[in-house]
Formats: structure tokens, sequence, C-alpha cells
């Protein structure tokens, strides 16, 4: 994997592209959830990228796409993404996205549907206003106070016991939230920025609709917020299907990475039938 640069108004992107270069093959873009970097998709990209073109980054603010203005909404983030995959020659994708990773890639199907070419959502959640309550709205907008308050030892703890089962996916969140050791004001500020510009794309009713194969993967022991109340009701209104992974948490790719690898090349052979 080869790491290069996006310049955007509000700072520099990094990201990693390589793999084969297989024409005959749709690209695969790995999209990290909240805080989390590229190393998230690790084992994903050893994977995939031995037969097809695959794309990672660190998300807007995240790790080394820093320094970076906090200005920015859902919508500019997918169109960076777009234009970064278009500059690569992957102008059209099959998305995975994690959580955060989810959303963004909602956005971007909303903006680029005729694009977009498969869509696999891990512990992610649907971007529409009916699924979603008032109150938890109200706290998405709410959760850098929280996060400034709470010791960063216990907030580490509770961040890796809190998105993973499985000692490997804990000790890669451990790792991945090291990048914010003795900044947790930026931590705090990164965390509360992501989820307010999910309230606020929620709220103004971005066009999100998935119109390409796609596929709701959760783990069984997802405790992240509503994930599995969100999936269990997507599944039930779109008709996605959903796939549960036994003895995952919220970081299911991390937790049962071949699972997930598995039901990844499922929808990619649905994609390309």
């Amino acid at each position: 994997m080869t790491e290069k640069s996006f310049e955007t108004p509000c700072g520099s992107i990094r990201y990693w592209v390589g793999g084969a270069p297989a024409e005959s093959k749709l690209p695969l873009a790995f999209l990290p959830g909240l805080t989390a970097d590229h190393r998230l998709f690790e084992r994903q990209v050893a994977h995939f990228a031995e037969r097809r073109r695959v794309f990672v980054w660190d998300a807007p603010g995240h790790a080394k796409s820093w320094p970076f203005s906090l200005t920015f909404s859902l919508t500019d983030k997918a169109r960076w993404l777009d234009e970064i995959l278009l500059s690569e020659g992957m102008a059209h994708p099959v998305i995975v996205g994690q959580s955060m990773g989810g959303y963004v890639a909602q956005a971007y199907a909303g903006l680029f549907p005729d694009r977009l070419k498969g869509f696999v959502s891990i512990d992610s959640a649907p971007l529409q206003r009916k699924y979603m309550t008032k109150a938890e709205l109200w706290l998405l907008r709410r959760t850098e106070p929280m996060y400034r308050r709470i010791p960063w030892r216990l907030l580490v703890q509770a961040g890796a016991n809190g998105t993973a089962v499985s000692e490997y996916g804990r000790t890669l969140m451990r790792d991945m939230m090291a990048v914010y050791d003795g900044n947790q004001k930026r931590y705090a500020q990164l965390a509360g920025h992501g989820f307010r510009i999910v309230a606020e794309a929620v709220e103004a009713s971005v066009p999100c609709e998935i119109s390409c194969p796609a596929l709701l993967i959760c783990g069984a022991k997802d405790r992240a917020g509503s994930t599995v109340r969100y999936n269990k009701a997507w599944h039930r209104n779109a008709g996605i299907p959903l796939e549960w992974i036994p003895g995952a948490g919220h970081n299911a790719n991390t937790d049962a990475p071949d699972a997930v690898n598995v039901l990844i090349e499922r929808l990619l052979s649905a994609a390309e039938a």
C-alpha cells in the first residue's frame, strides 16, 4: 500500500491505496469509524489487496490527517472521498464503512448513486431521521464536554472494551487512541465534531438512499449506543440483508475478521454479477 495525501481547504487527508490493479474487478474503499484510523481495516486490506484495488484513509482530522480544521460537514467528507477515488481511477467503488464510515458511505450514495456499486455497513446505522429519537439526536450534539471530563485512562479503557471483544480488537483500539495521548482536548473535539455532523445530516435529511447491492453486518455483542436496534429496524424497513457476527462487538471486523471477509466477498460477488 502506498501512502498519499489529498489537499482540501481544511487540511490534508492522508490515505493509502494499492493492491492488484485488476480492471475486471470492482475496487474496495474502507472507511474507519470515528476516532479510529486506517489500521482498523488492516486484516481486510491484507486479505483483499491480493486480488483487487484497495483504498483506506485516516478520515479528516484523524491520526495522520491532522492538522485539520473541524469545520466540515458529512457531505464535505463524501465529496472529498469522491475526488480522491476519481484521482486514483476508482470511480465505481464498493464501500465498506464501519460505524461513522457507514454514515459517510450513505452520504456518498446520496450524492453519487450511479458510481457506488456496493455498500457494506459494519456496525453502523441508517442516516435517516425516522430511526433516531429526539434524545439520541440531543446526545449526539453534546459528546465533546463529556469526553473532556472523563479521565483519559478510563476513556481509553471504555473505548477499547466498549468497541471490541477480542484481545486483538481491544489492543488495536488502544493503539489507535494512543495517537491522542497527552491531547485529550483534541480527541474530545474530534469525537464531538463527528457526532455533531451526523446529527446535522440526519436533521437536514441528507439524501442517503442505497440503490446498489448492500449488506448490513453487526456484532451480536455490539453494545455501542443503539446500534443493534438501528440495524434490526434498517433491515426490516429497507429490506437490506443483515448478518450477525457471533461473539463480536462494535468493531466486528477486528473481532471476527475472517467471518467479515467472507461476507464482504459475498457482497462483491453480487455487485459484480
